[in-house]
């Protein structure tokens, strides 16, 4: 094992790990000292949209990172809730070797076997009726709206409505972007697409009086638990109200997982804890394990609203995504990861609640399985900086939030350290003047 020698309160190697060759025998976590951290290198071509931390990763393993000077991270963030299955995961490395292998991409002119394979399991998980497949969480949320106007043109409404939310986050087109329910992300673009109709979340009266006031309203459109937003649930009997509501009105229920589904909070989808089934649902993010990927997920009643020569993609369905997302959702049942987000959050969750409770300023924890946030009274940006240096990879959502979306295949002892590591940081941050 490498030396490690304390400078400036972290540890930082003396000898650090080679990039070139994996370690799992590498140090405990170590972190990017105070100094190296406020220096960021520069990119002068790349376009700067991201506020980055000055970190390179290099390789990863399970729920582990290495950045190219050596030093380990225990990864609470799993690339925004995308890695399902973690790091280099032993099953799904040889069968994308073997699919690249084989080909990559083809385009929709042809048939793809392997999304008809992965679309068939996705309509067994969700009792849904079929599947169109793109690249992304954003994509896949575009063709959502795109089949609720088409549903409302169908119909004879001649500028159909869609009912959205305060505080979503749904992408960054501006279709998505219109639908998202943030100021702050919406400036600039103007003007933003109409037709939209925008609510508070977790309340049904609310929707009774847009039923009642509003006759081009034709879909429902949701983040199961809000993301981007702060990591808002859905109450299940808000969902279960819903669903009636939409059944009355002819609405489509289009509910947004992209997020918060594939197994994340201890189901396949999130709304399944209400026991619902919604008529359109995007999913992207941990469908394909890292590799990008996106789908659109229908029911009966959006099954047939779009037809040949209404939608498509070039990128999208290709084989070696299909492959990912088939092999992700066969791992995942094989290891039981369902069952082992349910128990870890649950672990997770209790961990934080113990080390956290009655710290002052600390609001709520809430979310479910391995989708936790962790409100604070005042904005907490810069413990994104201050967890990397502790060794440990979270994110900040809504300027007080604490987003924790690991990989599902963590471990609880792996969840222990996640909160010894993070609740000294957030109750010394909190005990700043």
């Amino acid at each position: 094992m490498t030396d490690a020698s304390q400078a400036g309160g972290f540890f930082s190697l003396a000898a650090p790990v080679s990039a070139k060759e994996p370690a799992m025998n590498a140090p405990e976590p170590v972190a990017v000292t105070a100094a190296a951290a406020a220096v960021a290198r520069p990119m002068p071509h790349v376009m700067n949209t991201y506020g980055r931390l000055p970190i390179a990763i290099s390789y990863g393993r399970g729920v582990w990172l290495w950045d190219t000077e050596g030093r380990r991270y225990l990864d609470g963030l799993g690339g925004i809730a995308v890695n399902t299955l973690g790091h280099a995961h032993p099953k799904l490395v040889p069968a994308l070797q073997d699919q690249i292998g084989k080909i990559i991409h083809t385009s929709n002119y042809y048939e793809v076997p392997l999304q008809e394979q992965l679309a068939a399991k996705l309509c067994e998980i969700s009792g849904l009726q079929a599947a169109f497949f793109c690249n992304s969480g954003l994509e896949a949320n575009e063709a959502a709206l795109k089949i609720a106007r088409k549903y409302g043109h169908d119909r004879g409404i001649d500028r159909p409505e869609i009912i959205v939310y305060e505080k979503a986050f749904h992408g960054r087109s501006i279709a998505t972007l219109s639908a998202t329910g943030n100021p702050k992300v919406q400036a600039g673009f103007g003007p933003l697409v109409e037709g939209f109709v925008r609510v508070p979340l977790n309340d049904l009266a609310a929707l009774e009086t847009v039923a009642r006031d509003n006759p081009n309203v034709v879909a429902v459109f949701l983040e199961t638990i809000q993301g981007e937003g702060g990591i808002n649930p859905s109450r299940w009997e808000y969902l279960q109200g819903l669903r009636a509501l939409c059944d009355r009105q002819q609405w489509l229920l289009m509910l947004d997982e992209v997020q918060c589904g594939i197994g994340r909070t201890g189901k396949w989808f999130a709304h399944q804890w209400a026991g619902i089934v919604p008529d359109v649902m995007p999913l992207a993010k941990g469908l394909g394990s890292g590799v990008p990927i996106g789908a659109v997920v229908v029911g009966e009643k959006a099954v047939n609203v779009l037809g040949p020569g209404n939608h498509g993609t070039t990128f999208g369905g290709n084989p070696l995504a299909m492959r990912a997302g088939v092999e992700t959702l066969r791992i995942m049942e094989e290891d039981d990861l369902i069952a082992n987000a349910a128990k870890v959050g649950a672990a997770l969750r209790s961990g934080l609640e113990r080390e956290l409770a009655e710290v002052p300023g600390v609001k709520e924890i809430r979310g479910a399985g391995l989708m936790l946030g962790i409100e604070l009274d005042r904005p907490c940006g810069v413990l994104l900086g201050r967890a990397a240096q502790a060794g440990l990879m979270i994110s900040v959502t809504a300027d007080s939030v604490i987003r924790l979306v690991p990989a599902l295949i963590l471990s609880e002892a792996e969840a222990a350290q996640m909160v010894a590591i993070l609740a000294p940081l957030v109750k010394a941050f909190l005990a700043e003047p």
